[in-house]
């Protein structure tokens, strides 16, 4: 059995098969499905990671799909929100237009140098974080609307935006770095 087929790949792979139930989900109008599907797809984020960490199953091929499928799951959730009305579509575009210049900028990267590994940042690990915690603010306000989840999941979408923002800042300054020194 080839290395890259291992427990924390397979979490990655069910956290793929997960976002696009999830969108759906929320574009159908069933938040608590969509909550409790996202809940899955969290777990399955921690799961891979400690299985990759703690029992040496690191791969390339889990460098690259661990962060593709978060942003599939974040990317796919944050447009179906915005979709059903629940999320600003300004919020959307800012997360969407970071993950779309960092991808432009990492292939302009591999283009210009023989740079191929882009490893997480701290601040792209917690940006990724605060958008977690952002979605499940919004999702369980459309279960469970009460004043203070509404209040806290409008409250979390500017810290949300600043982290989105700053890791962006951070991973040009990075990119920038690393390409100097190729």
């Amino acid at each position: 059995m080839p290395r890259w087929v291992n427990v924390a790949n397979l979490f990655t792979a069910i956290r793929l098969i997960l976002a696009p139930m999830i969108v759906l989900a929320i574009l159908r109008g069933n938040d608590r499905r969509a909550l409790l599907l996202f809940a899955c797809a969290a777990v399955t984020d921690v799961m891979d990671g400690a299985a990759a960490r703690h029992l040496d199953l690191v791969t390339q091929a889990g460098a690259y799909f661990d962060p593709i499928a978060d942003k599939c799951l974040l990317s796919g959730v944050f447009v179906a929100l915005a979709a059903a009305g629940h999320v600003p579509r300004w919020f959307v575009s800012l997360v969407l237009g970071r993950d779309v210049y960092l991808l432009f900028a990492a292939g302009f990267l591999m283009w210009l140098t023989p740079m191929r590994r882009f490893p997480p940042s701290i601040w792209g690990k917690a940006s990724t974080f605060v958008q977690i915690v952002t979605v499940v603010l919004w999702l369980t306000r459309n279960v469970a609307p009460l004043p203070m989840l509404e209040a806290l999941s409008a409250a979390i979408l500017w810290p949300c935006a600043v982290f989105t923002l700053w890791s962006g800042i951070h991973y040009t300054w990075r990119g920038v770095q690393l390409a100097r020194a190729h």
